[in-house]
């Protein structure tokens, strides 16, 4: 393994380096990275990663590893991950687009018509936000319980049910959404996958207030909300396939987002001004917590490939994505740890506005969100490993006999 940039990405890391000084403004390395954690925090964040990745879309930095076909550069994975190490130094960023880069676009490209992928453009412009209408409150772990019913009235589906963990549904002007076509169908049997305008009457979005304070989460009610059959997207009752495409670019997308609350240099800065650099648990913990990064920084490399490629990730996003979410939970136990009694305290009163704190009380959602910990360790042990799959004694049932009367 080659150690630092070849030639090529010694020359491509400059040209993106340079172009950033000219449209960004240099990140303050003495200042911390704490996440919005109000209302009107999060609105302004979302509004200046729309100026952003415009910005990003009229300098042709917009959708590197896009093919051209629909859009973006056509670039190599590791084009892009030398983009993103040198955006991070600057005070930027496109969390907003997430779901709609990281989940959406790779199923659209995939699985979408032409028409639908007219929506690709509009993503990388930063003119749509997305959201991911899948978790209920039954159905969570077990997405294909899911009991939102879709029935067809002319040339329009009417959808009513109730979606929960809904990132950023609030700033989000469309959604893929996934409902109940045939209830009696198997349970996997009787999905479809659909495109619904955020917009539409007898959507009503909720926010849900987190451990730390943030409400990044949300419930969606959808009344009598009528979608048209053009955004079936794939074959009706054929949504589950759809959504395995969607679920593992999520995995990815989390496992690779490589702790954009914190890094580990910070971490090991703070221990610093703790004076805990002596310590040698303190010490194992921060030579841990930079191996655990740079695993993930290559598994992202692999991972991104295939994506690239227009290849499914497989269990390897869910290995990437178990992984990353234990990385996040240990780094955060660590870093109250070295605060000791000072990791007590919260907000304003917290060492660095609460970062640390808040990097802690995350890792719930980390560790949930996506799929839980246990999930990935199915996936992984039944689709790496060739184990036997967990006992489903509804798996071949007619789902309406399992929900019995709410269905």
């Amino acid at each position: 393994m080659d150690i630092g940039d070849s030639p090529d990405e010694a020359a491509f890391r400059l040209e993106a380096r340079t172009w950033l000084e000219q449209h960004a403004k240099r990140r303050d390395p003495s200042a911390r990275h704490r996440p919005a954690s109000t209302d009107a925090e999060q609105d302004a964040h979302a509004k200046a990663c729309q100026d952003w990745q415009r910005v990003l879309y009229a300098g042709g930095w917009a959708g590197l590893t896009w093919p051209k076909q629909f859009g973006g550069r056509g670039g190599k994975p590791w084009q892009a991950a030398i983009f993103a190490e040198e955006q991070s130094k600057f005070d930027v960023s496109t969390g907003v687009f997430s779901v709609a880069h990281g989940m959406v676009a790779p199923t659209l490209m995939m699985h979408g018509d032409d028409r639908q992928r007219g929506h690709l453009d509009a993503m990388l412009r930063g003119d749509e936000v997305w959201a991911q209408l899948f978790s209920e409150p039954e159905a969570g772990s077990d997405l294909a319980n899911l009991g939102t019913r879709a029935v067809l009235d002319g040339d329009q589906w009417v959808v009513n049910g109730q979606k929960v963990w809904t990132s950023g549904a609030q700033h989000s002007q469309y959604a893929i959404l996934l409902a109940r076509t045939d209830p009696d169908a198997p349970k996997h049997a009787g999905i479809t996958y659909f495109i619904v305008d955020m917009r539409s009457p007898g959507i009503e979005v909720r926010p849900l207030r987190q451990i730390t304070g943030v409400a990044h989460f949300n419930e969606v009610f959808l009344t009598d909300v009528r979608i048209p059959v053009e955004n079936v997207v794939g074959e009706v009752n054929a949504g589950w396939k759809i959504a395995h495409t969607t679920l593992s670019n999520e995995r990815a997308l989390i496992g690779g987002s490589g702790g954009n609350a914190f890094t580990v240099p910070e971490l090991i800065e703070m221990a610093r001004r703790y004076h805990r650099t002596d310590d040698p648990v303190v010490r194992q913990g921060l030579a841990q917590a930079h191996i655990r990064a740079e695993i993930l920084k290559y598994m992202g490399y692999g991972v991104r490939t295939s994506i690239s490629r227009g290849v499914m990730p497989g269990p390897g996003a869910s290995v990437m994505k178990l992984f990353f979410a234990r990385h996040w939970a240990a780094v955060g136990s660590l870093a109250v740890a070295i605060e000791g009694a000072a990791g007590m305290l919260w907000g304003d009163s917290a060492s660095d506005d609460g970062l640390w704190q808040q990097v802690f009380c995350q890792q719930y959602a980390i560790r949930i969100g996506g799929g839980t910990d246990e999930i990935q360790g199915n996936v992984i042990g039944e689709r790496a490993l060739g184990l036997p799959r967990e006992p489903s004694l509804d798996r071949d049932l007619p789902w309406r006999e399992t929900r019995g009367t709410k269905a």
